[in-house]
């Protein structure tokens, strides 16, 4: 007997998948992926002449595997594919097509983050990027801290002024957009780094002992949002998979010496196995690598949920 697929486009993804259930379902992800339940290889990539076409697998033992596919030319109307199959009958569950799922993914992984690394008391929220990345992030944090103030900066006056209203008013936070970098994370208990910038945006200097840092750009040697500096003031350094830091090309700059010896995994702190922050004063960074098939963990999730096109 045929198996229907669920087709999910982005409006079905965002009315179902709210942050906590979000979150939720990537702190299961990167336990399973820890614990060896998924199986989640670095991602691989063809060159296609002007990009190169993505694609990042997953699969969780026993239940499903799947993918999902992007591509990198900057088409207005680029879209991804995510896509589901069930691990006993080869038979595709679910499709989902748009940025919303990837999005929510990426943010989901952030929060897990603030809620495993930032300090307990943690309330103030420093952003310095006011993109799709920079709003999922905020999205998820306010569902595991909860938030007394938002202050964003990005290049674009208008940008940063219309992402700290939405945040007024989609989570009720106050929020306030300010016109450099560090008059947006100085002073703040946590702070989210979501640029396209490939050279630093934020200096250590500013950042007040006990934050905690969620980096979601570029991070690679010599194409970063970051420097060197942030690293050398991180008491904890942690992403969501060494593997793939390991992997990057260039190098992820957390990823080499003399930082990948104290890299830790994200699965690892919450499993306990690897120890997390233990005074209130450590500064901890996250770098997002995007967890290869937690994409599609998501998706499972979504079926379990949310309604579809069928």
């Amino acid at each position: 007997m045929a198996v229907m697929t669920l087709l999910y486009a982005d409006p079905e993804v965002a009315a179902a998948l709210d942050a906590a259930t979000t979150v939720d379902a990537m702190r299961a992800a990167l336990l399973a992926a820890y614990e060896g339940r998924l199986v989640a290889p670095p991602r691989a990539a063809a060159p296609l002449g002007g990009g190169r076409m993505v694609l990042t697998a997953g699969h969780l033992v026993d239940e499903w595997y799947g993918f999902r596919s992007y591509d990198t030319f900057g088409h207005p109307q680029g879209e991804q594919l995510v896509v589901l199959h069930d691990a006993r009958t080869g038979a595709i569950r679910a499709v989902a097509v748009g940025e919303e799922l990837g999005s929510r993914r990426t943010g989901g992984l952030g929060g897990v983050a603030v809620d495993a690394l930032a300090r307990p008391d943690a309330a103030t929220l420093g952003v310095i990027g006011s993109g799709r990345q920079a709003w999922t992030q905020v999205w998820a944090a306010a569902a595991v801290r909860p938030l007394r103030e938002v202050v964003v900066h990005s290049r674009s006056a208008a940008r940063r002024d219309a992402f700290a209203a939405r945040v007024r008013a989609e989570l009720g936070v106050p929020a306030r957009a300010v016109a450099e970098p560090s008059a947006a994370v100085t002073a703040r208990d946590m702070v989210v780094l979501a640029t396209t910038s490939p050279t630093p945006v934020l200096r250590a200097a500013d950042l007040s002992p006990g934050t905690h840092v969620n980096a979601v750009g570029f991070k690679q040697r010599d194409r970063s949002e970051f420097g060197a500096d942030l690293l050398d003031a991180a008491d904890l350094l942690v992403t969501d998979s060494p593997a793939q830091a390991a992997d990057y090309r260039p190098p992820m700059l957390a990823a080499t010496p003399p930082y990948a010896g104290r890299l830790r995994d994200l699965g690892g702190i919450l499993a306990g196995a690897v120890p997390g922050r233990t005074t209130a004063d450590q500064v901890s960074v996250f770098c997002s690598t995007g967890l290869a098939g937690t994409e599609v963990f998501l998706l499972d999730r979504l079926t379990r949920v949310g309604a579809a096109t069928r």
